[in-house]
Formats: C-alpha cells, structure tokens, sequence
C-alpha cells in the first residue's frame, strides 16, 4: 500500500493521507472487492480514479464532482487486465533495477552466523503497443522462494526458468525473491575491532576499523556505523580517519558516518571510553550495526543475461542496473 501510495501521490505521509482522504478511500474501494484484492496496478487504478492535482480539486469543490472516471479502463476488459490497451511513446525503453538487500550476523572472530539476501527486480516500462518481452539470467538456480507479478507466465518459469511477460504500463514489481543458503552469500565488508573495558577502571579502549571483503572490485559507498554503547559510557574521546562520528551521552548511541571505503586507506575511528566510576565491566561488548551500499553489483551473483520483446517492430531502448544495500547487517564484538 504505501509503494503505491507513494507512485500515487508522490509521497506517503500522515498529512498526504488527511488531505486526500475521500481519494484514498475511493482508491481501497477499487483495490478490494468484499476484503480481497481487485484491482491493485497503478496504471488501472490512475484510470479508474484519477491522481489529485490542484485543478482538479478546485473543480471537484465548486462542481461537487470526483475524482473517479467515467468510463471503466480498456484494461479491465481485455485478457491482459494489468495493462491499458492503446498505448503510445515517442521514447520507447525499459528499464529494470535488481535491488538485494543482506542480512547478515557476524561474530566476534569474523565467521558468519547467519546470512541471507532479499531481492527483487522492480522495473519501468514505456513502451508503446501490447509487447511480450522474455528475461533470461546467466544463474537463475540461484533464485529461491519467488514470488511473480501476475503477468509473468508461470509454465515458462518452470520449464525454462526464463521471464516471459506482458509488462504493466509503467512502474511495477516483477518479482522478488531470496537467497538463503549461506555458502551462496558473500558478506561484502569486513570490521576489526578492538573494544575493551577493564574492572575498576574509568577507562575504556575503541578501536574499529571498517574494509571491503567480496565486491568485485565495486566501491562501497554510504557507509554508517552505528553502535548502542553500554549504560556505563559517560563519553567517548574518538578520532575518526574520516567521515563525522556522534556520541549522544543521554541514549549512548555512537554513530559515525564513514561515506566511501577507499581500499587503499581504509577508515578507521579510534579513541577512549570514559566510564562512570565504580560500575563493574559490561556483560559482554556493544554489536555494531553496519549500512551501506554498493551500485552495479548484485551480492548473490545474479546477473540478466537478455531481454527480448516480440510482437512490436520497433527497437526499444534496454537498461538494467544492479545496486546491494545493507538490511539488518550485524558484527558482534
């Protein structure tokens, strides 16, 4: 609900909602027929229910009129419901994003705990007529537990492992998917640490240090740092090699914003821990939590290898882009 909110309206928020809340209502009473689902493609429900604009709620306000249609989309009578019937562009192209988000748990000696990716392919298509385009990868073994947008045929799928699909109008997801098994995720950054407290001592040692592991050579880029210290931690006297560190002494919340990992120096923040007196050592070490990301690269290896469209003479233009970003990703210490 709120991704299509936001391909809506623009922006899903709390304000967005109360100013257009007789459109939202008219938009989930197109969307659910008796609490299921009917018609859920943004192009289809544009057609229904029209987007707010500034006019058309001024003209609404005098006439008393809605934003609904008049007449029912082309698409919701033809056997291809997910798509409107009569399309045109000048620029013909189709663009698909493959976006892998990495859980992951490290323990203190480097070894991965628990690892796992969730993908999806989220594409933009324009293109003009009714065509069928077919997606093939170089390792779809890879993919498990996915999940298609209706318009994928799902026989071909399952024979061929290839995406064979009538596209949407515009903006939609054509699957997602996951990759659990751990010898099929490489964990891309690396943290040596070094966080000590002693007994009957106001002092503490940091050290962290943050690397790339397995990125193909792709720069890391974005990179946050955050770590939840002990109640003990009165303040911290840290050095970053770069980027800008915060240490909120009320939530003893340490955050330090690294931005690019250049492999040739990498990033380091080292310093002190000042420690409320007479309080014994923590019970065990702050966990660091990691973000980041990395373009032009897909963690688990899966690579398009074509795409191809029948039934329309002209050439469109093709793009893909691969992006991986941190979800949960964890180093105990």
């Amino acid at each position: 609900i709120i991704s299509f909110e936001q391909d809506y309206f623009g922006v899903c928020s709390e304000v967005m909602i109360k100013d257009n809340v007789v459109v939202v209502y008219e938009v989930l009473e197109e969307m659910l027929d008796n609490g299921f689902p009917l018609a859920t493609e943004s192009n289809i429900l544009k057609e229904l229910i029209k987007p707010p604009t500034i006019l058309r709620t001024v003209v609404n306000t005098i006439t008393g009129s809605t934003n609904v249609g008049d007449q029912l989309p082309t698409g919701q009578l033809s056997v291809v419901p997910w798509r409107r019937t009569g399309v045109k562009y000048t620029n013909n192209e189709a663009y698909f994003d493959v976006i892998e988000e990495i859980d992951a748990i490290i323990d203190k000696s480097g070894s991965t705990i628990t690892a796992e990716i969730q993908g999806v392919i989220d594409a933009c298509v324009k293109l003009t007529g009714m065509p069928d385009l077919t997606l093939s990868f170089m390792n779809p073994r890879l993919l498990d537990d996915v999940s298609f947008h209706p318009c994928v045929r799902f026989k071909r799928w399952e024979s061929e492992r290839i995406l064979s699909f009538i596209p949407p109008d515009g903006n939609f997801r054509l699957l997602s998917y996951h990759v659990s098994a751990q010898n099929l995720v490489a964990i891309p950054v690396y943290v040596k640490h070094n966080i000590s407290f002693r007994d009957s001592s106001s002092l503490g040692r940091f050290e962290i240090t943050v690397g790339p592991k397995q990125t193909m050579g792709k720069t890391i880029e974005g990179v946050m740092v955050t770590s939840q210290m002990p109640k003990g931690v009165l303040n911290m006297s840290l050095t970053p090699s770069q980027g800008t560190h915060i240490f909120d002494p009320v939530t003893k919340l340490l955050s330090w914003d690294v931005g690019k990992i250049n492999p040739q120096k990498l990033p380091s923040l080292k310093g002190s821990m000042n420690l409320q007196a007479g309080t014994s050592k923590p019970d065990e070490n702050p966990t660091i939590n990691l973000q980041f990301k990395i373009q032009q690269l897909a963690i688990s290896g899966l690579k398009v290898n074509r795409l191809d469209m029948y039934g329309e003479k002209y050439k469109p233009f093709k793009g893909i882009k691969y992006m991986t970003k941190a979800g949960k990703f964890q180093v105990r210490t």
